[in-house]
């Protein structure tokens, strides 16, 4: 049996997408799996115990004609395979095209707004995957396509495997030593994601006497450097600035170390989800019940009494700007810190 998954991208929509592999794997052990991923990607999925390789995608070989040959060189490796299904998790139009130009025996896709309606990319699948409720999780909306398949559904299984060597590397790089952790999330893909850097500044300032058996391990790339600097001003002694210094799986293994996770609406959120660290979410436009910490909706901090929240929107034009996000104080996330860390 030989298996193909189609989700390029993005960070969280493919950690979102890992319990797919998991479960066939489990289910199916004698298949070979291989995963369509956006290049940028690779490192989440490089050496995955679970794949028997890779089809690397490059998002600008869509853009220019000269690119093409690249493409065609991939559907013809794609179509080598002779998979038995192809299944695409991404549900736009592109994927659909390459779920079917693989030639899979069976191709199997959703059939959600989100998923396989909005480009018309159900228009290529054999087996339709049918349609999940309104604000049914992206991971749920996911593992829909699996009873399909007669594959069992379960939690039983781990998400992101560990990884010995990164994790030595972390630690002859940082020496975090004993140490006791927080990891702390600023950035996202939005800025109207984003809960205000001095919101930040102040939590650690107020959590600094509070936690004193701990650390900030801050995190993020390297458009989050600036975020990173003034957030370690505020304590020093207490914070590591890592933004713009980890590669993806460094990250991964300092999300592992870390015993409490406060973040925005961000991929990285979702890679602390799958290691099932406790996490604080600060959430402003989007809606955590579809795209939340999986499995934490309890741990979000949102206030719905706006009447534009959850607006779906990368903009914020409310007459107050960003009120989603400052309506979520520093004093409600210490709280809410200090009793998330009374019982790890």
């Amino acid at each position: 049996m030989k298996i193909l998954i189609l989700k390029p991208s993005s960070l969280g929509d493919v950690v979102h997408a890992l319990p797919v592999l998991r479960l066939l794997k489990l289910h199916l052990p004698d298949s070979e799996i291989f995963w369509w991923l956006e290049s940028s990607l690779v490192p989440l999925l490089a050496d995955d115990p679970d794949l028997a390789g890779i089809f690397s995608f490059h998002r600008q070989d869509w853009s220019s004609p000269l690119n093409w040959p690249h493409l065609a060189t991939s559907v013809r490796a794609m179509r080598h395979e002779h998979f038995d299904w192809a299944i695409d998790l991404q549900g736009l139009a592109r994927s659909g095209l390459f779920s079917w130009l693989a030639n899979a025996g069976v191709s199997i896709g959703l059939d959600n707004d989100r998923e396989g309606a909005r480009e018309g990319a159900r228009l290529y699948y054999d087996v339709l995957t049918p349609r999940s409720p309104p604000r049914t999780h992206a991971v749920d909306r996911y593992l829909a396509v699996l009873p399909q398949l007669r594959v069992p559904v379960h939690q039983n299984f781990q998400w992101l495997p560990e990884r010995p060597l990164i994790a030595s590397i972390v630690r002859e790089k940082w020496r975090p030593g004993d140490s006791r952790w927080i990891a702390l999330l600023p950035g996202a893909r939005w800025d109207d994601k984003r809960w205000p850097v001095e919101n930040f500044v102040e939590l650690v300032k107020l959590l600094t006497p509070l936690a004193p058996d701990f650390k900030f391990a801050i995190l993020g790339g390297n458009s989050d450097r600036a975020l990173g600097r003034q957030i370690a001003a505020a304590h020093p002694t207490r914070c590591l600035d890592l933004t713009g210094q980890t590669s993806l799986p460094e990250m991964i293994e300092w999300l592992r170390a870390s015993e409490l996770v406060i973040t925005n609406d961000t991929g990285p959120m979702h890679i602390a989800a799958a290691l099932r660290k406790p996490i604080i979410a600060l959430f402003g436009p989007t809606e955590p019940d579809s795209t939340g910490p999986y499995g934490q909706r309890q741990n979000v901090l949102q206030t719905r009494s706006l009447p534009c929240v959850p607006c779906q929107k990368s903009t914020c034009s409310y007459r107050e700007p960003l009120a989603c996000l400052y309506a979520v104080t520093p004093e409600m996330v210490c709280e809410k810190a200090l009793s998330r860390l009374r019982t790890v």
